[in-house]
Formats: structure tokens, sequence, C-alpha cells
């Protein structure tokens, strides 16, 4: 296995383990993600 695919996996891993720990926060729809980037100013009209 060369040491890019290693690090790779490691990278899946490290993906893997934040979804598990985030499991039960709760979720908001995609037109909620772009509201409040509106609101925060990251986004315009």
């Amino acid at each position: 296995m060369k040491i890019e695919e290693f690090e790779e996996l490691l990278e899946d891993l490290d993906d893997l383990a934040v979804l598990a720990e985030r499991r039960d926060e709760p979720t908001i729809t995609f037109e909620e993600v772009i509201q409040r980037l509106k609101r925060d100013g990251f986004l315009q009209d």
C-alpha cells in the first residue's frame, strides 16, 4: 500500500468518526442554510 492510499484511508476514518459523533445532532434544511448565510452576510440576494 502506498503512503498516499494510507493517508486517504486515515482521512476517511476521521470523516466517519466525525459523522458518528454528530449523528444525533439536529439537522436544518438547505433553505435554512441559505437564509442563515444571507443573514450573516456570507451570501447576497
